[in-house]
Order: structure tokens, then C-alpha cells, then sequence
């Protein structure tokens, strides 16, 4: 747990300033910066460093794996979630006769390869409905040819967090051969995660998990992985890289570990070790009980001076709202030293366990002086994590 002291100690960056946009980009903890150091003294030993760089890739496999509730076979790593879409596009191999549903609250990374696919498959959107999906309306869009369904644990649009059980249970039992694919970048290290019977989970690392850019953990759990192999080229990922048959066939390990097509990001997994590390040792769950009060009074603020979030708030570290001069809001914000995200015509707020009851004051303090609102807010000292 965070003490106003913990939280400078590992946190120094977050001094002076209101930082609520870890949705975006997260500010890491002191570790995360120690851990790319060390990669950076392995890589000054030349070759002899590629002992800690593969020693660091099988640590974060073990800790990624603890995390998503797998097992470390189950778990591999690529630069990003649009490459790791891409090679999932590679492995299904779909054409004009199948189909694929989405949400129109998905980030693009987990849409667009099917619209880009040189024998793109039929793409039906399961449309949010006052900014939540709902399984029922998601029943008419399945069928015997659905051979894929993408969803975001959390969407990065507006925080709605999906309802796992009864939309997993709405796929097995309408579309039987469609594999369930589930973006965790919004949940994973924030919240506590609920995706069991997920076919594929992936997750970028710049995120909520406190690491920095060029990763992506990928899960897929044992029993799929035949289904879930892909037809890339590359090295890393092939049993027979460099045997003598090496040019008559390419045979690829498959599930998880088929997604590490090349040389691994090595400084972005040191990073996502010690990253999750941390949050592994504080615990989500701990998060979760701290954050999730915060983002309850960010809400019942917002609704108190007469804006309405985009939907409502379910359990995620996000909400959001659109304001006609949404634009104009944020300048003001950045101004006082709040950081929040603007897009789109909406203000995205995030709140991560290096938030404080202060934070949410200022952001709203701040929020209402802009719009000329006379709410009052109570402003708490600094708690724990």
C-alpha cells in the first residue's frame, strides 16, 4: 500500500501535478526506470548480455502468466496489440464467407485487420447502446459462420466495462465455432480481471501496467492453441529456425508462443517485469478498493454540476464525458497542472492507485470554476494506494 511518502518514493514524477490519464499513458513507478537501466548494462556486454535479456523475457513470462491466470507456456510477448491482431488474422484466415462481430467501442487495433484482410470477412457491429453493450442485442449478430468475436474487457472510449459472463455465455451458445478475442489494456493492473473461457487475451504494456511503449502480452490458454497459430514468418517463433531442413519447411510452435515471430522488444519486457512486479505486490484487488471510490466521487461530482458521463460507471479506472467546449476545458485543466485526455469531443478521466482523494478535488475544484459552476468540493489529504 501507498503512503504519502511511498507514493513520492516510487512515484517522484507525480510531485506537483494532478495526473489522471493512465489510460493514455502511465507514469511508472521508480522500478520500471531501474529495470531499463539494467538492460541497458546487459546490452553493454555485447553478446554475453543476451543471457539477462532472455533471463528478463522468461521472468516477465512467469509474472505476465500470474497475472492473466494462465500458465507461463500459455503467454508470450510481441511489440504491440495491432501486431498481435494482425498475427491473430494471420492464424484464423478468414474469407468472404465468414464473419466477424465487434463493438463499436473498440479501439481499431482490434477491428481493422478483419476490414484490411485481402478477402476481408463480413463485419457485423454490435452497436453500445447509451454507452453500454448488451448481450442481447449482440444474440441477432451470431450464427454458425461467426468465427470471431472481439470485445474490450474495458473500452477505451468511454471505461464501459463489459459483462462478461452472460456475453461469453451468448457466444458458446449462438455462434459454437467462433473464438472469443478480448482486449485487456484498460483492465489489466487496475482491475480485477473477469474474462475466464477468453480464447485469446491481449494487452499493450504503456498502460495501466505501468510499463512503457513497444510490448503486448498475448494469452492463449492450451486447449485453443492449434486453433490459434500463426501463419507468420520470422525465426523465434519456429522450431526448425535454423535446422537443415530450414528451407524445404517453416514449423511454428504454436498458440502463444507463435506470436513472438522475431528478436524480442527486450527493454520493453525488462520494463514489464519489474512493472508488474510492483503491481503484483500491492495487489489489483488493493487497487481496485482504493481507486474505485475515487472514480465514484469523479462521477457523483460530475453529475452533481450537471454533466452526464458517457455511460455509466461499472467497475473500470475511466469515465468520460463530451462538452461543447471540451477543447477549451482541457486547455483550462492542462493550465492548472491537471492532466486528463481530450479526443474526439470528450475528456477522458483515469484514476490508477497513485491517485489521491487530492487529485479528484483539484480535478473537480478546477472543472467547476471552468464551466462557472459554484459546486464546493471536499478535498481530502493524501491516503494510501
Amino acid at each position: 500500500m501507498l503512503t504519502e511518502s511511498t507514493r513520492l518514493r516510487d512515484f517522484p514524477a507525480l510531485s506537483g501535478i494532478t495526473y489522471l490519464n493512465t489510460a493514455a499513458e502511465s507514469i511508472p513507478p521508480r522500478c520500471t526506470g531501474e529495470a531499463v537501466e539494467a538492460y541497458w548494462r546487459d546490452k553493454l556486454l555485447g553478446m554475453k548480455g543476451r543471457d539477462g535479456h532472455f533471463g528478463a523475457v522468461e521472468a516477465c513470462r512467469e509474472v505476465s502468466a500470474r497475472m492473466l491466470g494462465l500458465q507461463a507456456a500459455e503467454v508470450s510477448f510481441c511489440s504491440c496489440s495491432s501486431e498481435a491482431y494482425n498475427l491473430l488474422a494471420s492464424a484464423l484466415e478468414l474469407d468472404e464467407r465468414d464473419e466477424v462481430v465487434a463493438s463499436d467501442l473498440d479501439f481499431p487495433a482490434g477491428v481493422t485487420p478483419w476490414m484490411r484482410a485481402a478477402k476481408a470477412p463480413v463485419l457485423r457491429l454490435w452497436r453500445a447502446v447509451e454507452g453500454a453493450l448488451d448481450a442481447a442485442a449482440l444474440a441477432p449478430l451470431l450464427n454458425e459462420r461467426t468465427r470471431l468475436v472481439q470485445v474490450s474487457l474495458v473500452s477505451f472510449y468511454n471505461g464501459h466495462r463489459i459483462d462478461w459472463a452472460p456475453f461469453r455465455d451468448m457466444v458458446r451458445r449462438m455462434a459454437p465455432h467462433a473464438i472469443i478475442a478480448v482486449d485487456i489494456t484498460q483492465a489489466l493492473g487496475r482491475v480485477v480481471l473477469d474474462c475466464e473461457g477468453a480464447d485469446i487475451v491481449i494487452s499493450s504494456t504503456h498502460k495501466w501496467t505501468l510499463g512503457i511503449h513497444g510490448g503486448c502480452i498475448i494469452g492463449i490458454p492450451a486447449a485453443g492453441a492449434g486453433r490459434l497459430t500463426t501463419r507468420a514468418g520470422g525465426w523465434l517463433h519456429l522450431e526448425n529456425a535454423f535446422d537443415a531442413d530450414r528451407f524445404e519447411r517453416a514449423v511454428s510452435r504454436k498458440g502463444a508462443a507463435s506470436f513472438s515471430v522475431g528478436m524480442p522488444n527486450f527493454v520493453a519486457l525488462y520494463a514489464l517485469n519489474a512493472s508488474l512486479r510492483y503491481l503484483e505486490e500491492v495487489g489489483v484487488a488493493a487497487i481496485a478498493a482504493h481507486a474505485d471510490p475515487l472514480v465514484r466521487e469523479v462521477d457523483a461530482g460530475l453529475r452533481a454540476m450537471g454533466v452526464e458521463p458517457m455511460c455509466r460507471w461499472n467497475g473500470s479506472g475511466i469515465l468520460s464525458f463530451q462538452h461543447p467546449q471540451s477543447g477549451e476545458l482541457q486547455a483550462g485543466l492542462v493550465r492548472e497542472g491537471i492532466h486528463a485526455m481530450h479526443s474526439a469531443g470528450r475528456i477522458r478521466v483515469s484514476v490508477h492507485g497513485y491517485n489521491t482523494r487530492e487529485d479528484v478535488g483539484r480535478f473537480l475544484g478546477v472543472l467547476a470554476a471552468l464551466l462557472g459552476r459554484g459546486l464546493t468540493v471536499r478535498v481530502g489529504g493524501r491516503g494510501s494506494l
